[in-house]
């Protein structure tokens, strides 16, 4: 059976975004609908997966929320359920950066993914990928600076100490599925840098729009679901997830005598305790006997606060 996964974010103003929740919750349960979906009064966010007609559904709703028409989605299939469950959260903030900035207000400037290119081509131009380490490490575009983040709300101290590298100069920002850089080209737009740009719709719309032989990304794009990274086209990535330190394996990482399936990889091989390790392998053995009964097992859990603030999955 195939699903389809919707990538979508929308910032908006929500009076009260609790009267929201129970509408979309019975809505997502009644279709088999599960992923995580963020609610906040600056809009919403998550990533969620269903048939055809569930999420067609879903974004039916979801379009006639306030200010919600032009909601900004990406679309993905996936072979398996990429989630393990449903979860609507109430968020203080739908992508958490811990510093006030409204992208209703104050934004960059959108750049087409056809466009692209030409933006990052010019030697003029500062790359900035606002993802975190983690993730720019499997894949990234030509020429972009890694801030070197650990989590999204790590980036507003790292853009402030740069401020004076990027004045006069035209900055262009990326991320995932746009959602970090709305926040992003605000803050540096109030920080005093005025050519700021990003990438409309993300990387996931840059690699299901530019074909492989002129893109300029290299590697993979991880994302927040059991899928863990996809490559052009959206195709599904050669990645998995670390279920110790949840931290995406490459294949080079899965031939190395340090990684053990579900227990350790070569980045957290001895960081662990015996009685860790222990669990890590019941976990994965009880992952096994569910996959062989065609049961769904929780294993790592793609949660709501995770996924707000750019962090791998929850074990």
């Amino acid at each position: 059976m195939t699903f389809q996964v919707a990538a979508l974010y929308r910032f908006a103003r929500f009076a009260d975004p609790a009267a929201l929740k129970g509408p979309i919750e019975a809505l997502c349960r009644a279709h088999g609908i599960k992923g995580t979906l963020l609610l906040a009064t600056e809009g919403l966010n998550g990533t969620l997966a269903g048939t055809t007609d569930a999420i067609a559904a879903l974004i039916g709703h979801l379009r006639t929320l306030p200010g919600c028409a032009e909601l900004d989605i990406k679309y993905a299939t996936a072979e398996a359920m990429p989630f393990h469950r449903l979860k609507i959260r109430l968020k203080r903030e739908i992508v958490t950066m811990g510093v006030p900035v409204d992208p209703l207000s104050i934004v960059g400037t959108y750049v087409e993914p056809a466009d692209w290119n030409a933006l990052i081509d010019d030697p003029d131009t500062i790359v900035i990928d606002t993802r975190n380490d983690y993730e720019v490490r499997i894949g990234s575009f030509e020429r972009a600076i890694d801030p070197g983040t650990r989590a999204f709300s790590d980036f507003p101290g790292w853009a402030a100490e740069q401020r004076a590298a990027m004045a006069g100069k035209k900055v262009a920002m990326f991320c995932t599925g746009g959602i970090r850089c709305e926040k992003a080209t605000g803050f540096l737009k109030e920080q005093g840098v005025e050519q700021v740009f990003h990438l409309k719709g993300g990387i996931l719309k840059y690699l299901e729009d530019v074909p492989e032989a002129e893109s300029r990304w290299h590697g993979e794009c991880f994302v927040f679901d059991e899928r863990v990274a996809v490559g052009h086209g959206l195709a599904p990535g050669t990645h998995q997830l670390c279920r110790a330190c949840r931290m995406p394996v490459s294949p080079q990482d899965r031939a190395s005598p340090l990684f053990e399936e579900g227990v350790a990889c070569p980045a957290c091989h001895g960081t662990r305790t015996p009685e860790q390790r222990a669990g890590y392998a019941e976990r994965h053995r009880q992952a096994k006997l569910a996959e062989a009964r065609g049961e769904p097992h929780v294993g790592a859990v793609f949660n709501a606060k995770d996924a707000a603030n750019g962090r791998p999955p929850t074990q």
